[in-house]
């Protein structure tokens, strides 16, 4: 009983993640959503793009249920990879789409498995693995992931939070940088310090 509970809430948590993630594109155009934010090229489609790979491949092959679409082979994931980012011939659509489509296949994988159903990750160095031990991993990375796309989009428009609905209400820009003049102050004080 006690493992259906747990199921339950590690997969409702893996969800809620997930939606943070798409959320992050609603409203913007296709160059903020593409365009890198960060020194390695980071950006919110090939967040999109990252998860949708590894996700799919966590909870297809792992478990000998292959999602059904192409996907990259593992080895070739490297800095700076293609499935960081969005070529300029892939659709914001296509990408999601099929972010939504990994979501199906692995809500499947979860309803059809027990938590201890046994599952093999050849690129780890203990391969054998539980389905709990694959819905800990790919929450946890996609939260990450949720985390960084969080803060992309802050940088892009200021919006905040973890789903639209419940998006931090906007202050007004005296607000913020009497806010991060404050921070700036401590930072400095405990340099001195």
């Amino acid at each position: 009983m006690i493992d259906d509970a747990v199921k339950e809430r590690l997969h409702n948590n893996l969800r809620t993640a997930r939606e943070a993630v798409v959320w992050k594109l609603d409203g913007l155009g296709e160059y903020d959503i593409r365009r890198p934010l960060t020194y390695t090229g980071t950006n919110l489609l090939g967040l999109v793009k990252h998860l949708s790979f590894w996700e799919a491949r966590y909870f297809g092959e792992v478990f000998g249920r292959p999602f059904p679409e192409p996907l990259p082979r593992w080895q070739d994931n490297e800095p700076g990879g293609p499935e960081m980012w969005a070529a300029e011939e892939e659709s914001r659509e296509e990408i999601t789409g099929r972010y939504r489509r990994v979501w199906a296949h692995t809500d499947a994988t979860v309803a059809a498995l027990p938590l201890d159903a046994p599952g093999r990750v050849e690129w780890w160095g203990r391969p054998e693995v539980r389905l709990f031990d694959i819905m800990i991993h790919m929450h946890g990375e996609t939260a990450r992931h949720a985390g960084h796309a969080d803060i992309l989009r802050e940088q892009l428009d200021h919006a905040t939070g973890r789903v639209a609905a419940l998006a931090e209400p906007q202050q007004d820009a005296a607000f913020w940088d009497a806010h991060r003049a404050k921070v700036e102050r401590a930072a400095k004080a405990a340099e001195g310090a």
